[in-house]
């Protein structure tokens, strides 16, 4: 942008940033850590001195970001150890926390097997159905709202290219029996965002629950559905436990 001053001269003037959009849609990032065979070399006291270096920069984003939760997939995958769910309004803040991270001792000893992205955005496909309880259904959503459940089961997924081809009714047929079986699981709670041009998936799903067994139940029985066989790929599958940032930090040795 450019404003005229006295005397003809044209300055360029800064763009302004971008601020949030007004419909509060959020951008959604699964971070994965996998602690390096080096970091079990470290002596026990220069570990813990790194830990807490590490912890401390990531108090700031407990306050800045919306959504700031740790979870430990120790001994439920052996290619990660700590998933961080992270939740804002600006892209930008992702990038703050991984480089603060970086800048600390651990984050050294620190891969990242796993990174998915993606934004929330309100399902084409829920108008038709209500909640028994009267609760706003998860698709009608923009902000994510943790439920703070113990268990966590996070996965990306990719649609056939078929399935966009499908005319509105017939894949609105398809995810209303798809809407049906998931409200025969009352007590896992689905959180879906949106990857088309962010990251090499389409979606990103993520189930929170105190019962794990009924995931696998829901899981099972939304195979059979018709929207399934235009699946194709759902994979890989997180199961992460819930804990504090120092807890799942400190499972790791």
């Amino acid at each position: 942008m450019t404003t005229s001053v006295p005397g003809g001269v044209t300055q360029a003037q800064p763009a302004p940033r971008p601020q949030p959009a007004s419909t509060t849609r959020q951008y959604i990032r699964y971070l994965f850590y996998k602690a390096r065979p080096s970091w079990h070399a470290l002596a026990p006291e220069a570990r813990n001195a790194a830990r807490t270096e590490l912890l401390n920069a990531l108090e700031p984003f407990t306050r800045t970001l919306a959504v700031l939760r740790a979870y430990s997939t120790l001994g439920t995958r052996g290619d990660a150890d700590v998933l961080l769910w992270m939740v804002t309004e600006t892209l930008e803040d992702f990038q703050d926390l991984q480089a603060a991270v970086l800048r600390t001792a651990m984050g050294a000893h620190l891969d990242t097997p796993y990174s998915y992205l993606a934004m929330t955005r309100r399902s084409q496909y829920i108008d038709r159905h209500e909640h028994t309880d009267g609760s706003e259904g998860e698709g009608r959503r923009t902000r994510v709202k943790p439920t703070g459940r113990k268990y966590l089961f996070v996965y990306p997924m990719v649609k056939k290219r078929p399935w966009y081809r499908l005319g509105y009714e017939e894949r609105q047929r398809a995810m209303d029996e798809h809407i049906r079986v998931g409200h025969e699981f009352p007590r896992v709670k689905i959180n879906t965002s949106y990857s088309f041009g962010l990251d090499d998936q389409e979606f990103v799903v993520a189930f929170e629950t105190d019962y794990p067994a009924d995931f696998l139940d829901l899981v099972e029985k939304l195979r059979g559905g018709d929207a399934s066989a235009y699946t194709e790929r759902e994979t890989p599958i997180f199961t992460c436990v819930a804990g504090s940032i120092a807890e799942v930090f400190e499972l790791i040795g």
